[in-house]
């Protein structure tokens, strides 16, 4: 009777392959650190954090930390998959070092923080200099602003970390809230600022939003007053008095989700008074017509005027889809949403439209979960504080990278895990001829080609990477 060997190769197995470099696609984030500066400005910002005699930049491993995040790590340790490869990561800090340093910024923690958001304004603004057209605030203005998404997220703890607490949805953990800039739909999204928090943080604080945005909104190249040209778009938490009032002070423009004034009956009433005419035919993603979905104007139904003048009150009406639990203040089997936006122009299905692609958020706290956020690795609030410093690096190394390098390609738009198995995860072998060190990607890799018309266009933006100095 023949034996079969069954459907894979038999193959004997060793540890005796040398000069292979694993994750070496991950070259595309280290030329993207340079192209904009991210390398230079972090050494800059974190020198008075440096020790005599260190052998080690401070900046340089906050750096290989954001890469080992992007690359897939969510833990210190993690950075051994750099250390494994010298010839591409340089000289990478052992891991008491990485932890003596953590803690030596989280001693400092509020100036640290500090000094690593003015080296990620200083990088943003070359980065977005170098896209040129294709920058988040290429030409932007009042009819089409620069759109800053806030939203908190929950993340837990599955540990005793310090200010660890139970959550809304009875868990345990943290609230960090977070502001990210939206690249719209020919690309994903950067962060912009960050806060961590208890994990029973409220989530309407008001606060915490003008933390936040104040902390975006000085990322932003330009250091004048943003106005118009800047669009904040806030779930119903951000449907606050102050928030609103500290908005209209900033004359920033706003899209804000918003509870209906009053109580249920006279809110059902009012909206089933509105005459049919009134209600107009509501857009889907697309920008096409939805069936079952209209919106109207409401602003002189309701009293708001306790609420800055110029605002608007939209609401939507639809048909909820298969399975959707109706609320208390749905009308007639219709849901009915509502926002506020101070935008005096434009069709009322372009600003429903506009509000509701600030689902992207979403999205975009999913990513930076899958980039380091899931997990804060760490015992002291401080420390976890620096972590989520590091995953707003390699965030922004991921979107600038897409921005400079595969502008035009579908993977603008590619999330971290695609870019990871399909182009940082590309392995290489390295070989030395001369004074030259070369990097050979794999040439059966897919997505190789894909890799190297990346890094052309990074050394046409910037210049060729130089020489690596010989020895």
């Amino acid at each position: 009777m023949k034996q079969r060997s069954g459907p894979y190769p038999v193959l004997a197995v060793d540890g005796q392959g040398s000069s292979v470099v694993p994750n070496a696609g991950a070259v595309l984030l280290l030329r993207t650190a340079q192209a904009v500066g991210l390398t230079a400005a972090l050494s800059e910002a974190v020198a008075p954090w440096r020790r005599p005699l260190a052998r080690h930049d401070p900046g340089k491993v906050l750096l290989d930390l954001a890469v080992s995040l992007a690359v897939g790590g969510d833990c210190l340790a993690d950075l051994a998959q750099l250390r494994a490869a010298p010839e591409v990561f340089g000289p990478v800090a052992s891991d008491p070092t990485v932890s003596r340093l953590i803690d030596t910024l989280a001693g400092d923690a509020p100036a640290a923080l500090a000094a690593i958001a003015r080296a990620r304004a200083v990088a943003r603004a070359r980065a977005w200099a170098l896209a040129g057209e294709h920058a988040p605030d290429h030409h932007t203005d009042a009819s089409r602003p620069l759109v800053i998404d806030v939203d908190a997220t929950l993340v837990t703890a599955h540990s005793e970390k310090e200010y660890a607490a139970p959550t809304f949805k009875r868990g345990f953990g943290f609230h960090p809230m977070w502001a990210f800039v939206d690249h719209g739909p020919e690309g994903t999204g950067e962060p912009l600022a960050f806060q961590l928090r208890r994990g029973n943080a409220g989530s309407n604080t008001v606060a915490d939003h003008i933390t936040v945005l104040r902390a975006a909104l000085a990322q932003l190249p330009g250091g004048r007053r943003p106005g118009k040209n800047v669009l904040v778009r806030i779930d119903g938490a951000g449907g606050t008095h102050e928030l609103i009032n500290w908005m209209t002070r900033r004359r920033l423009s706003y899209s804000v989700g918003f509870s209906l004034p009053g109580d249920l009956a006279s809110i059902q009433a009012k909206l089933a008074s509105i005459p049919a005419p009134v209600w107009e035919p509501a857009y889907d993603s697309d920008g096409q017509v939805r069936p079952g979905a209209w919106v109207a104007e409401v602003t002189g139904l309701f009293d708001l005027s306790n609420w800055p003048p110029g605002m608007r009150l939209v609401v939507r009406r639809e048909r909820p889809h298969p399975g959707a639990q109706l609320r208390i203040t749905d009308l007639d089997g219709h849901r009915i949403t509502a926002f506020v936006t101070n935008t005096a122009r434009g069709q009322l299905a372009d600003l429903e439209l506009r509000h509701r692609r600030r689902a992207r958020v979403e999205d975009r706290i999913r990513n930076a979960k899958d980039t380091g956020l899931a997990n804060l690795p760490l015992h002291d609030f401080a420390q976890n504080q620096i972590w989520c410093a590091i995953v707003a690096l390699a965030a922004d190394l991921l979107a600038w990278m897409q921005t400079l390098a595969l502008t035009g390609h579908d993977a603008r738009r590619w999330e971290p895990k695609r870019l990871r198995l399909r182009l940082l995860s590309i392995p290489a072998r390295h070989a030395r001829t001369g004074r030259r060190r070369l990097l050979h990607l794999a040439a059966a890799a897919p997505f190789t080609a894909l890799a190297l018309q990346a890094l052309d266009a990074l050394a046409r933006l910037t210049g060729p990477a130089a020489p690596p100095a010989p020895g």
